[in-house]
């Protein structure tokens, strides 16, 4: 087993192949990229506390001393997070299994296929071109997820949940108190489902796309960008919106309780679309009142 502790600033490679990857901080900034190569860790701050290092095995794994017995402490901790805040920045092969944990602050992700799991208590986490099984879970702050692939699982208690540009095939997104922003594919075969207690929910899906289509809202307004589909009130209450687009080989569902849905609608991308030089055509999604729709 290779083990290093550092104290201050350092840049370390790893010698030893790394399948897996384990990291456990109090507070501070983590950045993890999926990068061909050894694996390579760059501490650019260290806090109070030392970091340890172990590599056995092909699992890399990275914690601040005595993590486990500070872990439950969180007001103490939050109190003290500048002085024991650390910067580091790890790069592990792209298939890697990744476990991130971090009490305070932000966690960055980027370019892994496989599967990422990342727990923040209070902070953010921001997702770039991951692949494979991707799960976060925050209990204070935003997520932002841009290009992600695969499944995406995001459950937050107080904060915003934003997916862009994503070719996600099965998402579920859920939290207590904030909003859910989201621009999909709309392709055939997903799965998507957006929940919320209190908070709106807005997505955005192609005009082609082929989803079924369940949007309920208990005590909030449903609107659409989307004239085919069927407005109406639900048995127990509250607006909805259902119906098909295109073949519906897909599912969009989203349920706030108190709080407004909105679907809305981009030009459908056609081969025209790519070529150099063409001006991208605009877009200017309309609304629809359920009253109108039932009308």
């Amino acid at each position: 087993m290779a083990t290093w502790t550092v104290e201050e600033p350092a840049k370390i490679t790893c010698d030893e192949g790394v399948r897996r990857l384990e990291v456990s901080l109090l507070a501070g900034r983590l950045t993890v990229i999926g990068a061909d190569g050894p694996a390579r860790i760059e501490v650019s701050k260290v806090g109070g506390r030392a970091l340890r290092v172990d590599l056995e095995g092909g699992v890399l794994r990275v914690r601040q001393e005595e993590v486990g017995a500070w872990f439950g402490l969180l007001s103490w901790i939050m109190q003290l997070a500048k002085r024991i805040a650390v910067d580091v920045s790890i790069a592990v092969p792209p298939s890697s299994h990744v476990a991130l944990g971090l009490i305070s602050g932000r966690v960055i992700a980027s370019g892994l296929c496989e599967r990422t799991d990342v727990d923040v208590t209070a902070g953010s986490i921001t997702l770039m071109g991951v692949g494979g099984r991707t799960r976060v879970n925050l209990v204070s702050g935003p997520v932002e997820a841009v290009g992600v692939a695969g499944e995406l699982i995001m459950d937050s208690v107080s904060g915003e949940l934003i997916l862009a540009d994503s070719p996600a095939t099965r998402v579920r997104g859920t939290t207590v108190s904030g909003s859910i922003t989201c621009d999909l594919d709309g392709a055939a075969g997903s799965d998507i489902r957006l929940d919320t207690t209190s908070g709106s929910i807005t997505a955005r899906v192609p005009a082609d796309s082929d989803l079924a289509i369940d949007l309920h809202a208990t005590a909030g307004q449903v609107t659409s960008a989307f004239p085919e589909l069927a407005a109406g009130h639900s048995v127990i209450g509250g607006s909805t919106i259902n119906g098909r687009l295109g073949r519906g080989e897909g599912r969009l569902s989203a349920s706030a309780i108190a709080g407004s849905i909105a679907l809305l609608s981009r030009p459908a991308v056609t081969d025209e679309d790519d070529r150099p030089g063409d001006e991208p055509a605009a877009a200017g999604p309309t609304r629809r009142d359920p009253a109108e729709g039932s009308a």
